[in-house]
């Protein structure tokens, strides 16, 4: 049964003439009476009583028209619906970012997609770097913003372009003095707020910190983002943040000194899944922002870019 039977059938039984449906269908008649016999020979039953001047239905016809009719609807609508999505007038992006990000660059971002692209439904996905490059290379997600390690090699399973390099600062309740950096040094002995295992700013810290000759002491550790930020505005200690969520936490912000702190930025995606129209638009969304702040100095503070 194909839809052109189905199509053809309708027109018959609507015009209750063979001729006048092939015109209706922009078909030669003979072809049209040569398809609907080919579709009662697939169902078993004449769809037609046919006499000179009069086409009417039979029973197994009746029975057939209101299901022909709903077909070439939904048929229709799937047609639609699949021109929409091309059109990006409809869609979905399923997102994956760090929550540092989720609360920094990415609502920036998704306000001008959503401006561009209102139909298109966009799902967040927060976790740790470590976790969103698993979650995508099982499918899971379209894009994913994600740390690239200090080695700079992703999972070969993904597509990643760097976008950002971000400096890591020390923000605390109050200004560290009247100093305007400080060594990784002076955090010995100095209890720190940290985040819990998965946080790749954590890994960073511990790294620095083993790097300079000692292992960091805890006020408290195992918190979120947000609870980071409010153990740190309590009063528990210093904690090590990225320069972007630290700009805006209204906490005081201390630069490290030279070579500092940093981590890099990359968008990723899955290298043997084609992106989707929605996603790839997203993507672009993203690195055009990127360039048109780089270029307007807007960049946030601490930032600059990777991007060519």
């Amino acid at each position: 049964m194909q839809l052109q039977q189905l199509r053809y059938f309708v027109a018959v039984a609507e015009t209750r003439h063979f001729t006048r449906a092939a015109e209706a269908a922009h078909v030669a008649q003979p072809s049209l009476s040569q398809q609907i016999r080919a579709l009662e020979r697939e169902l078993g039953a004449e769809l037609f009583h046919r006499t000179r001047g009069n086409i009417a239905l039979t029973d197994a016809g009746d029975a057939l028209l209101p299901l022909a009719r709903r077909i070439l609807a939904d048929t229709e609508s799937a047609r639609l619906a699949v021109q929409e999505t091309v059109q990006l007038r409809r869609g979905r992006v399923r997102l994956g970012a760090p929550p540092s990000l989720c609360t920094s660059l990415v609502p920036d971002v998704l306000r001008v997609f959503r401006d561009r692209y209102p139909g298109v439904a966009l799902l967040v996905r927060e976790g740790g770097s470590r976790d969103l490059v698993r979650t995508l290379a099982a499918g899971e997600l379209d894009l994913a913003l994600i740390i690239t390690p200090p080695s700079g090699e992703a999972a070969p399973a993904l597509d990643v372009t760097e976008l950002l390099h971000e400096e890591l600062v020390l923000v605390s309740r109050s200004a560290e003095g009247r100093r305007r950096k400080v060594r990784v040094a002076e955090l010995r002995g100095r209890p720190l707020v940290m985040f819990r295992e998965g946080y790749d700013v954590r890994e960073a810290t511990l790294e620095a910190c083993r790097a300079a000759g000692f292992e960091p002491e805890f006020a408290v550790e195992g918190g979120e983002m947000d609870a980071v930020l409010g153990f740190v505005g309590a009063g528990l200690g210093p904690a090590v943040l990225p320069g972007m969520v630290a700009a805006r936490s209204g906490l005081a912000v201390t630069p490290f000194a030279g070579p500092g702190l940093g981590r890099n930025i990359a968008v990723a995606h899955g290298r043997e899944v084609p992106l989707t129209r929605a996603a790839a638009a997203l993507r672009e969304t993203l690195l055009a922002h990127l360039r048109d702040a780089a270029r307007d100095g807007e960049l946030p503070p601490g930032t600059r870019l990777l991007l060519a």
